[in-house]
């Protein structure tokens, strides 16, 4: 087993535990796909579960650390993108493969595991201040149309609903396909101002990789979802959002980050109460499942092979399933 193995799947469909399992009977390690993950001190509300990566043997009782990569990399408050993953991920794989290791990578982030294995070619876009006033008091519609409107035009699928999610996400998107945009029509594209756009693209090659997806039925997602997001609250998710903006993590650069961190801003802030935290986050992670899933029947559409396992399979029987089809493509590719 040399190839890279990909494990993907909606939140709550168990994805991580089998990666770890997986990880520990063949030799590998893992490299997190998740675009918030990466932040340090965001555990609960990114959903970390970091106790999935020991692996406890069922014959001698010994437990193991699985390594993985990529997770707390970060401090709150910053801007990570799809360029930094792209070459942090890199990194990885290669470290991974000079130990002789596997690597596994495993998320649910879309665009990463999409731009990783294609091998999008990216280049750094810096802020368009000027732009960024123009879209300033612009709704998310408005600028999700906008977008919508630019990809068109460029012909690009690196930013997706999935991973859009708020207007500060929606201001950077338009930013790159903007400079995107000015690349493909102008001969020395700039911002207004005379900054340069920097067309200069990073090339990094596609990764040739075994892709196994968990398949979760919708109803069992949803009832998942919520009992999650109990349990979650209960462990001190709001708890952990009140010390970031105590230790002076802006509130709107929290709300960036979408989804758990948004709402519970939100109610900490006094713009909603609990209830209506507890009812908007949890409709909006039905939401975003169901734009994972999505995005991952688009990569199919695109040319991905992707082997789907039934996430209520016993444990065993999901990692023997991946096991079987990775030696599966192993013969094959050598006869």
């Amino acid at each position: 087993m040399q190839k890279m193995i990909t494990i993907l799947g909606p939140t709550a469909s168990g994805k991580t535990p089998v990666a770890a399992r997986l990880a520990a009977e063949i030799g590998g390690e893992i490299i997190s796909a998740d675009s918030r993950q990466v932040y340090r001190r965001m555990d609960i509300g990114t959903g970390k579960d970091l106790v999935d990566y020991v692996v406890r043997n069922q014959e001698s009782g010994v437990s193991r650390q699985i390594s993985y990569h990529l997770i707390d990399i970060r401090e709150p408050g910053t801007k990570y993108n799809l360029f930094e993953y792209q070459q942090d991920f890199f990194d990885a794989y290669e470290a991974i493969q000079s130990r002789g290791a596997i690597p596994i990578l495993c998320g649910g982030t879309g665009l990463y595991i999409e731009a990783v294995l294609k091998g999008y070619h990216l280049s750094p876009v810096p802020q368009n201040q000027a732009l960024r006033d123009s879209l300033e008091g612009k709704s998310l519609a408005e600028l999700t149309q906008m977008l919508t409107d630019l990809k068109a035009k460029t012909g690009s699928n690196m930013h997706n609903t999935t991973d859009v999610d708020s207007c500060q996400r929606a201001i950077r998107a338009i930013e790159i396909e903007t400079a995107v945009l000015a690349d493909q029509t102008t001969p020395n594209p700039s911002y207004s101002g005379g900054e340069k756009v920097t067309v200069a693209l990073r090339e990094l090659p596609p990764v040739d990789s075994i892709i196994i997806g968990i398949d979760i039925d919708r109803e069992l997602r949803r009832e998942k979802i919520t009992r999650r997001l109990k349990a979650r609250l209960e462990e001190g998710m709001v708890e952990e959002v009140k010390a970031l903006l105590d230790e002076g993590i802006p509130a709107d650069d929290l709300i960036y980050y979408g989804l758990e961190y948004k709402f519970v801003t939100e109610y900490l802030t006094g713009k909603i109460t609990y209830d209506e935290m507890f009812t908007r986050l949890e409709i909006a992670i039905h939401q975003f499942a169901k734009r994972q899933m999505t995005w991952f029947r688009g990569m199919e559409r695109r040319g991905f092979k992707i082997h789907w396992i039934d996430a209520t399979l016993p444990m065993e029987e999901k990692v023997s399933q991946i096991i079987q089809i990775v030696n599966c493509k192993s013969v094959n590719r050598k006869s």
